[in-house]
């Protein structure tokens, strides 16, 4: 059980997701000259890649790690992923670090590979990061904590079982918010896979293997793996430890990290969140040799940047504007970048004329994203020009979302239940924006669905993430020739929302590639995704089926007024 009279050994929580806000009204941003030949790179010459300047400032914001692009695999599928996940375990010989939300209570079949790859590795040593609040959700009843502890009294010091616990939910708020609704305080979201030298980026749970569709990314770097690995290790030093105890009826205790020498969030919150700004800052800013020895971005680089959320634990930044350049002094990694590259697509004639895929399983996009995004999409066409054998013209710059039958808490019970129609209110709102901001001929809105969720064959939609296309570029001989495929993508455990931003751990990366390889399959990835995808309107959204009541909207206003976030 928590130790040091935390209370209740219980750890209630609630659903994930975020606020109930409006995007607000988007401001126009004039076209600058490109920035790779003005603030990045004085005096460059015109042939300069048109992602130089993105990727100096990029710089300044996140570590680089420069990859051979052939060692990133994208895979397509849940089933792929979770075949995939297990040849990965089976195959690590040093190392498997696992940080995800939590690991499904049945998910036995994962844990026996685990138990597997033990046995016959006596050299694998393991370290498992989870959230405290999600991963004893059920408790005293069968839970995440239940199904991994076995393995701490099998393999001893060689498993290492953390649960990260929210600063945030303390005294009379961890006292007395029913169970479930206490996870609106904050999780640990991060999802890391990492074995011996490679990192994956994707979701971990049982749902994930089967019925619901994300992103899977594959690094095959050391240099990344061990990032990744020293951010994983050093959040597991501000989490509890799991240990197992036949004396509680869930056959597990959590340990304090007070006990451990560290600071414990519930008890000593200031000092823990002092101790986490001092360790995880210098862990995920930028390198010092980046700085002092720049590589230039060419079309042979194929450069990623680890992006990190912490702001629950490091703080806002504090934004400085000089000669209408917004600088800060940063915090977290992952806004901050992805804002500096909405901001070059807007402003950069180099730029401007990129397109943008965006997607987001649960759509309640951050509303400072948001605007960014319309900002930088291209004018609108003059006169649009229907595809053949097509109705409706394709847009520029898309959004895909779940639609409510895809969506993972289509009927829940409780507030859970009331999610889709206030992502549905959202969508709408966001539509509407997009209408004032003269861009309805340039963005469009696409719902996916497979079957309905809980139904045979139904699938949920969960994945998120952004993809920018450059404008055509000229050849050898100067004639405009189309991209094979998106040059950025970024990839993460972040749904973007004000949530994401504020209160949960999240980590991703963004990708910059001038291969052409790589971008071919991030166009094969970003189309797979659109396969089950159909355009909505506002229209659609008006519909009285699809109607957020005055219930949904009433039970969301309460969850924010109270400090959390849905």
């Amino acid at each position: 059980m928590f130790t040091r009279s935390i209370g209740v050994r219980v750890l209630r929580n609630c659903t994930r997701c975020s606020k109930l806000s409006s995007p607000p009204a988007v401001r126009s941003i004039s076209r600058r000259f490109s920035s790779s030949s003005t603030a990045a790179y004085h005096g460059s010459p015109p042939t300069a890649h048109p992602l130089a300047g993105v990727a100096s400032q990029l710089d300044q914001v996140a570590p680089r790690f420069e990859i051979d692009p052939d060692h990133i695999e994208i895979l397509d599928s849940p089933t792929a992923f979770y075949e995939t996940l297990k040849a990965k375990i089976r195959g690590a010989k040093r190392r498997i670090y696992l940080s995800t939300l939590y690991i499904g209570k049945t998910e036995h079949e994962l844990v026996n590979t685990l138990r597997e790859a033990l046995e016959n590795n006596p050299n694998l040593e393991l370290s498992i990061l989870t959230d405290a609040l999600r991963g004893t959700r059920e408790d005293p009843d069968p839970s995440c904590a239940t199904l991994l502890a076995p393995l701490i009294s099998e393999f001893g010091d060689r498993v290492r079982i953390f649960m990260f616990h929210t600063p945030n939910l303390n005294g009379w708020k961890k006292k007395y918010m029913p169970k479930r609704i206490n996870e609106g305080w904050g999780l640990q979201h991060m999802k890391l896979y990492g074995f011996d030298d490679e990192i994956i980026l994707a979701n971990l749970s049982d749902d994930y293997f089967t019925n619901r569709l994300d992103r899977y990314h594959i690094f095959a770097s050391k240099e990344l793996a061990d990032f990744y690995g020293a951010v994983h290790e050093a959040v597991c030093d501000l989490s509890y430890q799991l240990l197992p105890s036949d004396g509680h009826p869930g056959g597990f205790e959590l340990n304090s990290p007070h006990e451990r020498g560290f600071p414990d969030p519930l008890w000593h919150t200031r000092r823990f969140k002092s101790y986490a700004k001092e360790t995880l800052e210098p862990l995920i800013h930028k390198k010092a040799r980046q700085k002092m020895f720049p590589i230039p971005f060419t079309q042979e680089k194929t450069f990623v940047y680890p992006l990190a959320q912490f702001d629950i634990l490091l703080g806002e930044p504090r934004n400085i504007t000089f000669l209408d350049y917004e600088f800060a002094s940063y915090t977290s990694t992952e806004k901050p970048a992805i804002s500096r590259l909405l901001t070059n697509l807007a402003e950069d004639e180099q730029l401007h004329k990129s397109t943008w895929t965006f997607t987001a399983g649960y759509f309640n996009i951050d509303p400072d994203v948001s605007k960014l995004l319309i900002a930088a999409a291209p004018e609108a066409p003059v006169a649009p020009v229907l595809a053949p054998g097509t109705k409706t013209f394709e847009k520029a710059c898309t959004v895909i979302t779940a639609s409510p039958w895809a969506n993972g808490f289509y009927g829940s019970s409780g507030v859970s239940g009331m999610l889709p129609a206030a992502y549905t209110l959202l969508s709408r709102r966001f539509l509407r924006t997009v209408v004032k901001a003269g861009k309805k001929d340039v963005i469009q809105l696409k719902e996916w669905r497979k079957g309905t969720v809980g139904e045979p064959g139904g699938m949920t939609y969960h994945a998120k993430g952004l993809w920018v296309t450059l404008p055509p570029q000229p050849d050898i001989q100067g004639n405009l020739q189309d991209e094979s495929g998106p040059s950025i993508t970024v990839v993460g455990s972040s749904n973007y929302t004000k949530r994401s931003y504020s209160l949960d751990l999240e980590i991703g990366a963004m990708v910059v590639t001038g291969d052409e390889g790589l971008k071919a399959r991030l166009r094969k990835e970003m189309d797979n995704l659109q396969e089950n995808a159909t355009t909505v309107t506002q229209d659609d959204l008006a519909k009285v089926d699809r109607r957020a009541s005055f219930k949904v909207i009433a039970a969301l206003w309460l969850v924010e007024a109270l400090g959390g976030a849905l």
